[in-house]
């Protein structure tokens, strides 16, 4: 373990950052994906600073196997682009570079100042990048070429501890993102973390918040929390703080039924167990196991012989809101759901 000092206005030392070695935190360049290495190798030999981010520093101390790998740099955006020919810059209150291989897309993100406003495009250095991160376990960077492990706000002891921290100011973090209290419940429950006490007493009180959510960054969520592997778990976190009227309304609504809530969280236990054998699953399918309960017990299709498509497609669509899948994934799903009607009359799933 190793020290990084910075100087205080009076010129004495003040501790910024302790740095993990190899056999402290045990993640090798050979755990990076392949492509998130090329883009920190290239990045670093343009003279830039560049860190594996976030969620796939926190799976990787977890134990687990991450779907995704970001980079964080010093490199602007315009610099980003004008290195990777397979990446364009996206966003507009806050700009970041999708870099492209085949179907995997790897994000980068330029280190955003700590005096920015959420989403504005101020950047600046990684010491206040790190403060602008939700908590202290997706505070960690990476450096996967010295296999050094960079620990601002001592992330890396709360992961050991399994607590979930917020390293944003309580009064600001979900009147800022109503967002991230959907996140902290998905962390701790995927990631067998214990939140603070004072961050799930604020969760209760800003329940309320979700309700000015936009349709679009909810419908984000969901499917993360559909296909990450822990969907039962975090949905019924969701629905115990009260969050999930908002997430999904009509949902939460059939949930005051034990006999659905049993079928619905069944059905989760299916989708999860798929999941550990099956990396990628279609949005499709996730829906499809989101709604068949509703659908074959609750709705009237369920008894009817034959299934008019038009209208079964918009009960589910609106059995879902306001999440917004594309429409090409919900009538997938609805296909789904037709061809295993009698398997699930038969069995009980699809």
């Amino acid at each position: 373990m190793r020290i990084r000092y910075t100087t205080a206005e009076d010129g004495s030392p003040v501790q910024q950052a302790v740095i993990y070695t190899l056999d402290e935190h045990r993640i090798s360049a050979g755990d990076v994906d392949p492509d998130a290495l090329k883009i920190i190798r290239r990045l670093r030999s343009a003279g830039h600073s560049a860190y594996v981010v976030g969620g796939a520093i926190r799976d990787l101390l977890l134990g687990k196997r991450p779907k995704d790998f970001d980079v964080a740099t010093d490199a602007s955006p315009s610099k980003i682009r004008k290195l990777f020919r397979n990446s364009r810059v996206i966003g507009k209150r806050f700009r970041l570079v999708h870099v492209y291989f085949h179907e995997k897309i790897i994000e980068v993100s330029t280190f955003r100042s700590e005096t920015s406003e959420v989403f504005n495009n101020v950047y600046g250095a990684i010491e206040e990048d790190v403060r602008r991160r939700d908590f202290t376990v997706n505070a960690l960077f990476f450096c996967a070429v010295e296999q050094l492990l960079l620990d601002y706000v001592d992330g890396f002891r709360d992961l050991q501890t399994r607590t979930l921290r917020p390293l944003i100011p309580l009064e600001r973090i979900f009147v800022e993102d109503p967002v991230r209290m959907i996140r902290a419940i998905k962390y701790a429950s995927a990631g067998g973390l214990t939140m603070t006490g004072p961050l799930r007493r604020t969760i209760k009180r800003s329940v309320d918040l979700l309700a000015s959510c936009p349709s679009s960054r909810m419908t984000e969520e969901v499917f993360k929390i559909l296909q990450s592997g822990y969907a039962r778990p975090i949905i019924e976190e969701l629905h115990r703080y009260r969050l999930l009227q908002y997430v999904v309304p009509r949902i939460n609504e059939q949930l005051k039924d034990k006999g659905f809530r049993r079928l619905f969280f069944s059905s989760l236990d299916r989708l999860d167990q798929q999941l550990e054998t099956e990396e990628d699953l279609r949005r499709s399918r996730a829906l499809a196991y989101l709604a068949c309960d509703y659908i074959y017990t609750r709705s009237e299709y369920g008894t009817l012989e034959r299934i008019p498509f038009k209208e079964a497609f918009a009960e589910l669509k609106h059995y879902i809101s306001p999440i917004t899948p594309a429409n090409k994934d919900v009538q997938k799903a609805l296909v789904q759901l037709i061809r295993r009607r009698k398997r699930y009359r038969a069995e009980g799933q699809i």
